[in-house]
């Protein structure tokens, strides 16, 4: 008897997650109300710089997202005026759970589930309440190589997003967190994993045009402007990236 009972508390618990993943699909790619994406900041090393740099950050910072958004979304016949809005919230000095390098289904799961925990746990409150949680990861703006991998989390609807901690930076930055952003409502990455080069037509900003290369923007969840064959560049702006048909019908947007 004990054991059944056990049985059906899982299956209950498993209805309400997957009831309120469905739920969170729902308003995520309804539209019916401006979405609201809260910032948090987090000192990744603990630099002083970089602690200097997030006590002087503003909304400023992040000031090309929004209609970046608006004007994107008008051009794909979108009705709401405002699709997202976003907010910069508290800085956190809590480090979230690490993404595991080599990601096993296994693994990805557990880390998911550490990563709400974390989540919850550990997000400042900020009004209004959000309804996409990025973390901005920021590292010294003078770090050599690239950054970690950003991730971000339809399920949950949240993301890890490394940054510069410089304000050269704050256009790429920027191009990263919508790109993630994208992420949450179900948009999916448009570039080649192993060479990171957009993938032809869905990651061209315009795959039409002839010659197709050089293009002249990324689309922003290929990341990345083609140049020429085997070669591309990371936009410098927003203003150098579009939402192309695809990512538009993946977040309903538009329709086939």
């Amino acid at each position: 008897m004990f054991k059944a009972f056990r049985v059906f508390v899982l299956l209950v618990i498993l209805a309400v997650v997957a009831s309120t993943a469905l739920l969170q699909r729902w308003q995520a790619q309804s539209w019916r109300r401006t979405q609201v994406i809260t910032l948090y900041p987090i000192n990744m090393q603990g630099d002083a710089a970089t602690d200097a740099y997030i006590d002087q950050l503003t909304e400023a910072a992040f000031a090309d997202i929004d209609p970046f958004f608006q004007a994107e979304a008008r051009r794909h016949g979108l009705a709401l005026n405002q699709p997202v809005r976003v907010v910069l919230g508290r800085r956190t000095r809590d480090l979230p759970p690490p993404v595991p390098q080599h990601a096993s289904m296994l693994s990805a799961m557990s880390w998911s589930l550490k990563m709400r925990w974390w989540a919850w746990r550990k997000t400042p409150p900020s009004s209004p309440v959000p309804d996409v949680r990025l973390y901005l990861l920021y590292h010294p703006g003078d770090v050599s190589g690239p950054l970690p991998h950003s991730t971000g989390l339809e399920k949950g609807r949240m993301g890890l997003v490394h940054l510069f901690a410089s304000r050269a930076q704050q256009g790429p930055n920027q191009v990263v967190i919508a790109h993630e952003a994208l992420h949450t409502f179900g948009a999916t990455d448009k570039y080649d994993p192993s060479t990171l080069m957009p993938v032809f037509p869905d990651g061209y900003a315009a795959p039409e045009q002839q010659p197709t290369l050089p293009q002249e923007q990324a689309e922003l969840m290929a990341g990345r402007i083609p140049v020429r064959t085997g070669e591309a560049r990371m936009p410098a702006a927003l203003s150098e990236t579009v939402i192309g048909r695809r990512t538009a019908e993946e977040i309903n947007w538009s329709k086939r």
